[in-house]
């Protein structure tokens, strides 16, 4: 699967009727299912990171959850734990960088206008719907930079790219 396929899938899962994901999940589980990777399914571990962390506004779920996914790949790639951490680091630093000349932000309140822990502004955040308009679109960037990376001679070829020895 490619990046069209990524943001398709990442579309059905974070616009579904049972509102199931949030967007770190959304992108965790995106990511996990084009990466092949094991329980892909499962959200469980990203839960908590939706809205900046826990609504706290911080860095976008989208990229928390990406980075999550990512870690996953790197560490089935990578045998030695501190070559896959340096590699996930400099993959995702790179997609971040990406992400903030887009967006011109990577924290949550910035990109969203919002304080979501306040119940009025978390209440005009989902009846706004710009959860379905701009938080879709942040998930889409994200999914879609980092879905190539499923390819082995794309992840490979990027790990040259940030001078990492694949």
């Amino acid at each position: 699967m490619g990046a069209r396929q990524a943001v398709e899938l990442a579309r059905n899962l974070f616009l579904s009727e049972t509102n199931t994901y949030g967007c770190a999940e959304t992108s965790f589980v995106t990511l996990k299912m084009i990466y092949g990777l094991p329980q892909a399914e499962d959200s469980a571990a990203a839960m908590a990171l939706n809205g900046g962390v826990a609504w706290q506004g911080e860095v976008c779920g989208a990229l928390s959850g990406a980075g999550m996914a990512l870690g996953l790949l790197a560490a089935q790639r990578i045998h030695e734990h501190h070559a896959a951490k340096r590699t996930a680091r400099l993959v995702l630093a790179e997609a971040v960088d990406a992400f903030q000349q887009e967006f011109h932000h990577i924290t949550c309140r910035d990109l969203i206008e919002l304080d979501i822990r306040q119940p009025e502004q978390h209440q005009q955040f989902i009846n706004s719907g710009i959860w379905r308009d701009r938080c879709m679109r942040q998930i889409e960037f994200v999914v879609s930079y980092l879905a190539p990376l499923a390819d082995r001679q794309l992840w490979d070829e990027k790990l040259r790219s940030l001078g990492i020895s694949a």
